[in-house]
């Protein structure tokens, strides 16, 4: 009986290209200026690569959900560092993407038509997933909250009760602390990102409409200092 390592045998191993599918991979980059224009490829290959890192993490936080509620502290801690991580890396992919020059953008920036990072659904899936309030959204923050809940903190009605709450868990609940500081982790690295997105889109186009026709950086800097876990920046005048 040959093994699947075999090369002898009838099936083919899985090689390194074969199981990350590089040259379907390779493929996906197709520019559309003609010659094609040297930097349309940079352009395609950070935002490819920031829909890849969108996909996973909304992996981690589905997954993050789940320990949560489970009120698993040492998954939970692992799985909101992996996020934090992530972040960082999609805002060192700005410095990459910073050197293209305007001049080196608008040599295709007529091609793009209609699109618009705007349009990204994953984006807005992980705004979503982060930032949900509404019963009809399954934001992180409930998931915390029940998350709390098996630790025996519930809140009191009100805002102020929530506040009562966190500040008891600051203080007597250190496992229970390092959890909500790396959501204030994720809440500092989502900010970051917008905000060097934003003067990224101003240094490349300054206060020109932006693609697919948006306003470009005048509509993100709006998107500035809202962070997704507001309750965690508020208690902290209260220590």
């Amino acid at each position: 009986m040959t093994s699947r390592n075999d090369p002898t045998s009838s099936d083919a191993a899985v090689t390194y290209v074969s199981y990350l599918k590089i040259d379907e991979l390779l493929a996906l980059q197709e520019p559309l200026s003609s010659g094609p224009e040297h930097d349309e490829l940079l352009f395609i290959i950070i935002h490819q690569t920031y829909e890849l890192w969108f996909k996973s993490l909304l992996h981690e936080l589905h997954r993050a959900h789940v320990t949560l509620e489970a009120g698993d502290s040492h998954l939970s801690l692992g799985l909101l560092g992996r996020v934090r991580t992530i972040l960082k890396t999609l805002v060192g992919q700005v410095d990459i993407l910073e050197t293209m020059t305007p001049l080196q953008f608008n040599t295709f920036r007529d091609r793009l038509d209609a699109a618009s990072g705007f349009q990204s659904r994953q984006f807005r899936q992980l705004e979503s997933l982060l930032g949900g309030r509404q019963p009809e959204q399954n934001g992180l923050w409930g998931s915390v909250i029940m998350y709390l809940a098996s630790r025996n903190h519930v809140p009191a009605a009100g805002q102020r009760g929530v506040n009562d709450m966190l500040i008891d868990v600051y203080r007597n609940d250190p496992e229970a602390s390092l959890v909500l500081e790396r959501l204030v982790d994720i809440d500092e690295g989502l900010q970051e990102w917008r905000y060097r997105h934003v003067k990224m889109v101003e240094r490349t186009i300054g206060a020109k409409p932006g693609t697919g026709g948006s306003s470009g950086a005048q509509y993100l800097a709006t998107t500035l200092f809202k962070p997704v876990f507001p309750e965690l920046w508020e208690v902290r005048s209260e220590f």
